[in-house]
């Protein structure tokens, strides 16, 4: 069992060399047993700094501009969600963070909209407060999906399957970006608040290009070990989600992780991560070369609008049944 989060490079396993492609998936499954891999990949580090210094020119905004942009009924899918709202499944107390959310915009009448109106949204974006923060923010959560995209095809390498196998899922599927600012700890009020409790994420595979200051930490499996997780230069921390877990019945588990403040560290810290989401027709199952006499079949069936939901539901986002 590995204790190190390894780093992998997108564009080798994309060379077409069969053996440099290898060795990247052998590198990535290694890593995955931490629940996290750092991927180096080709984003453009021009859109990473304009878009994190637009999302400081919102979040440092007066509150009343800010709750503008709440969005009701979209239980945090899109726009923007408060101060001590999220909080964590395994938690009674709310995290000390704020977020923005976007996601993808689809046409009115798709047959996925239609049927799943809480999962798709207009997306609810401060442009009238950070003029071009809607188009910037756009590209950046479409150049994300891409780079998960093609780390899944490296994942579903990994387990046996076709590399297309996520790819049909994800087309039209509501991944979110998210937005997140942690005010600095000595502002938060007296609770044992801490800025994202231990948990582990819903979706397929989590992205986050960079953080603006330390405080990701993993859960590692065997010895419950924190270590800290930092994006290095020119790559990306993934972190595996619960349906991939259902998909690979349970070969690759989910990435436990938390956000902390080190003790005597000040200031902010932002973050900016993207969760991958099939669409949510999809029934997320355990692939069939996942299941062997060694490792028989964990999972049921289950679809992933229902995954969600109760997720949504577990970390306090269900706007007319808050958990807590």
């Amino acid at each position: 069992m590995s204790d190190d989060i390894l780093e992998v490079d997108l564009l080798a396993f994309e060379s077409g060399d069969g053996e440099r492609a290898r060795a990247v998936v052998d590198g990535l499954m290694t890593s995955l047993e931490t629940g996290f891999v750092y991927v180096r990949h080709d984003l453009s580090e021009d859109l990473i700094d304009t878009a994190y210094g637009m999302l400081e020119e919102f979040f440092t905004a007066e509150r009343e501009v800010k709750e503008s942009f709440v969005a009701p009924g979209t239980h945090g899918q899109t726009g923007y969600t408060g101060l001590l709202v999220e909080t964590a499944a395994t938690a009674d107390v709310a995290d000390w963070k704020e977020m923005l959310n976007w996601g993808p915009s689809i046409p009115a009448g798709h047959p996925l909209r239609t049927r799943y109106p809480h999962r798709y949204h207009d997306p609810v974006l401060p442009e009238s407060a950070v003029p071009g923060i809607a188009e910037t923010l756009t590209t950046f959560h479409e150049a994300v999906a891409d780079l998960q995209r093609r780390v899944l095809r490296i994942i579903a390498t990994g387990v046996g399957a076709h590399p297309d196998y996520f790819e049909k899922m994800l087309v039209d599927g509501p991944t979110l970006s998210r937005a997140i600012h942690y005010p600095a700890m000595e502002s938060a009020p007296e609770a044992p608040h801490v800025w994202a409790a231990e948990h582990a994420d819903i979706n397929l595979i989590t992205a986050l290009p960079r953080a603006t200051a330390a405080g990701l930490q993993v859960r590692l499996k065997d010895s419950g070990e924190w270590i800290d997780a930092i994006a290095p230069e020119g790559g990306a921390i993934i972190n595996t989600g619960l349906m991939l877990e259902v998909v690979t019945n349970g070969v690759i588990a989910p990435g436990i992780h938390r956000v902390v403040a080190a003790p005597g560290q000040e200031g902010d810290r932002y973050s900016v991560v993207q969760f991958a989401h099939p669409t949510p027709w999809t029934v997320l199952s355990p692939l069939v070369s996942t299941v062997t006499e060694s490792t028989p079949q964990r999972f049921s069936p289950i679809s992933a609008a229902d995954a969600l939901d109760l997720v949504l539901y577990e970390i306090n986002l269900i706007e007319d049944a808050r958990r807590v």
